[in-house]
């Protein structure tokens, strides 16, 4: 009798870790590894449910899983969508550059296609070779997001990009995309907060990055220059962030050099209703699709007038041009 008591109370305690083990490995169609789910789950908090959803007709994949716990306020554990029609991906462009697209974004480690958005959606875009060109002779894509709730631990190393990774291998493998295999980041990156406080460099420390070109761009001498460096070359936008002055007084100035890659991009560089381009852009020619930059900012900087200002707007542009192959790079002031 004490022993089937025993074993009672054994089997009632393992059931939620049994049910944890269960549902990681049936989520998203076993893509996730288990130990990657183990690592996002918070202590004290237990997988609550899975659910999977696809479109083969409307190219798309999506896929939740969640958890339950007395200290859980959010219950997404992790989430993903996946599209390969150019309508579901502009959707979600539009969404995360409105208006004019200056919108805060983060940037991934090299090598991943893709970027942060402001709702803190990992976004990963990728050529499908295996579904050919649309309408427009343009090479059909794969757009996939993945999104973290507040509780779970995104913060763990690697734990996130690694579970992005897999997720997006899968879709790609699902939707016939023919993508070629993403690997996850080595060294443990975690992904950046948008909300944060940047990490910032000196000029001389940013040259070698995805920003270089500031440390020779002839920023007047004397203020204390510090650069964001948000550009990944095999993301579809980035941005560079030069800024002076001190912040905590409010007397710091910045500037922002933002890269649009994409056909979706042309109406960032637009005037609403005239079809004229915005001042202080550029535009030209990447991979058959439209490539967009522009410069926004502050305009009270000592020794950073229009002129500079074009000047910078140039070498930024230039860059990105020659360090993706693109073509007829043409500046609108």
């Amino acid at each position: 009798m004490t022993a089937a008591v025993v074993l009672g109370v054994a089997g009632y305690v393992a059931e939620p870790y049994a049910r944890d083990w269960m549902l990681a490995g049936s989520a998203c169609h076993g893509a996730l590894p288990r130990d990657v789910v183990d690592r996002l789950t918070p202590e004290g908090a237990h997988l609550d449910s899975e659910e999977s959803r696809q479109s083969d007709g409307l190219g798309s994949y999506g896929c939740d899983l969640t958890i339950e716990g007395d200290e859980i306020q959010n219950s997404r554990l992790i989430e993903m969508e996946a599209y390969t029609r150019r309508d579901d991906q502009d959707r979600e462009f539009f969404g995360a550059f409105p208006e004019e697209g200056f919108s805060r974004q983060g940037v991934l480690p090299d090598g991943l296609p893709g970027f942060i958005d402001d709702y803190r959606a990992i976004n990963l875009l990728l050529p499908c070779p295996d579904l050919g060109e649309d309408a427009e002779g343009r090479q059909r894509k794969l757009l996939v997001r993945t999104w973290m709730g507040t509780d779970t631990l995104s913060g763990v190393p690697g734990a996130a990009y690694e579970a992005a990774v897999a997720l997006t291998n899968s879709a790609s493998e699902r939707l016939g995309c023919g993508a070629e295999p993403l690997k996850a980041p080595k060294g443990g990156a975690v992904p950046a907060d948008p909300e944060a406080d940047p990490k910032t460099l000196s000029t001389a420390e940013a040259k070698g990055t995805a920003c270089g070109w500031v440390a020779e761009a002839g920023l007047p001498k004397g203020a204390d220059w510090r650069v964001e460096v948000g550009m990944n070359n095999a993301a579809p936008t980035g941005r560079c962030d030069v800024s002076s002055g001190d912040g905590e007084s409010g007397s710091e100035k910045s500037l922002a050099f933002v890269a649009w890659y994409g056909d979706w991009s042309n109406r960032l560089n637009f005037e609403d209703g005239n079809g004229e381009f915005r001042s202080m852009t550029a535009s030209a020619r990447c991979d058959g699709e439209a490539a967009n930059y522009a410069l926004g900012g502050s305009e009270d900087i000592p020794g950073v007038g229009k002129a500079a200002q074009q000047r910078l707007l140039k070498r930024f542009a230039q860059d990105q041009v020659n360090r993706r192959g693109c073509s007829d790079l043409r500046f609108h002031f």
